[in-house]
């Protein structure tokens, strides 16, 4: 660790959801069913959680693979809703 320079690191959450991200397709059930059940949150509040992690330093070094997944989709989307001209609609990046 450098002088005056703290190391962060992601918290267990933030660790459960890139490894939620690694495997969902896997499960039984609905991604958003899946995501309510082990978050404990909504749909929209686990999409903006997830788009501030996929922006850390903290969890690129943790997940490289998913976090540029994640990422690349992101922007794929963003990309469609300013090519169909649905971007003032607003709303989570999935």
């Amino acid at each position: 660790m450098a002088r005056g320079h703290a190391v962060r690191v992601i918290t267990e959450r933030q660790r459960a959801m890139l490894e939620f991200e690694r495997t969902w397709w896997n499960l039984d059930e609905p991604k958003d069913t899946a995501l309510r059940a082990r978050f404990q949150c909504s749909t929209e509040q686990y999409y903006a959680e997830l788009n501030d992690l996929i922006e850390s330093p903290e969890a690129l070094a943790h997940d490289p693979l998913v976090v540029r997944r994640l990422q690349r989709q992101r922007v794929r989307r963003l990309r469609e809703r300013l090519d169909s001209g649905t971007d003032a609609q607003g709303g989570a990046i999935r």
